[in-house]
């Protein structure tokens, strides 16, 4: 029945994730709920086998369909890894607390910023020169893979609202690029978990093909419909990142 339940999880995750990013935001409290005597470090280290799947598979279905932007996304693909690495090991020596009672006010000022401006991300913008472009962006990589090695919630929504505000790209175009990224950043700490021994390899297994199956429906929903289906779900997702964090916040104070 464990199994069962977190398979579904990984499933929707999946599909979640391949849209608008927020994947985590059902696998890890499933996890937390079906195995409540786990330690965190293999929860989220099983977390992470399945998800690194899920964004591949993402990336692959979003890269025969969107152009990808390969000499500017191989140097944030490397910023991605590293940050990833540094933020999983800050997370050894400070207690990420602090993160739990900020994300819903950050969160908040993400979704009214996209409300009010109901032409972001509709379609692409050309803000910057390429080298510029490049540069930013693997700010962008190190900045959001220090995160997600760190914290974690809403990696990749973060990533698509960035790269939509500060690089000009639509949903789609950012959305494309979230999922190389992403994968770099669970590439990097899935590595860091599997060398201390926090993985549950056969449950990762079967989480690892639910979790593509709903990305590879995920992706190809967005694909057909376009910016205007990604940008829609975006508010979705951080609408629920939203209420589930602020929750967490409140828990944490009483």
């Amino acid at each position: 029945m464990e199994w069962l339940i977190v398979t579904l999880a990984s499933f929707a995750a999946g599909l979640m994730d391949a849209v608008a990013g927020g994947g985590g935001l059902i696998l890890i409290p499933a996890l937390f709920a079906t195995f409540p005597d786990a330690s965190p470090a293999s929860l989220f280290g099983t977390n992470k086998s399945a998800s690194v799947w899920g964004t591949s598979f993402s990336a692959w279905q979003y890269g025969r369909r969107v152009p990808l932007q390969r000499r500017m996304l191989l140097p944030a693909f490397v910023s991605a890894f590293l940050g990833a690495l540094i933020g999983a090991w800050t997370v050894t020596r400070i207690d990420p607390g602090f993160l739990r009672r900020l994300l819903p006010f950050v969160l908040l000022g993400v979704l009214v910023y996209t409300l009010r401006r109901k032409d972001l991300g509709t379609e692409a913008r050309n803000l910057h020169t390429e080298r510029i472009e490049t540069l930013l962006m693997g700010i962008i990589a190190l900045v959001i893979g220090f995160y997600d090695g760190f914290f974690g919630p809403g990696t990749g929504s973060f990533f698509v609202f960035l790269f939509v505000r500060v690089l000009g790209h639509d949903f789609l175009q950012a959305s494309a690029n979230a999922k190389v990224l992403n994968m770099a950043t669970n590439l990097s700490a899935l590595g860091l978990f599997a060398s201390t021994g926090h993985v549950w390899w056969q449950v990762g297994a079967a989480m690892a093909v639910a979790n593509v199956a709903g990305a590879l429906i995920g992706s190809r929903l967005a694909l057909r419909y376009g910016a205007g289906f990604v940008r829609h779900a975006f508010i979705l997702v951080v609408g629920a990142l939203i209420l589930k964090t602020g929750w967490n916040a409140l828990k944490t104070l009483y």
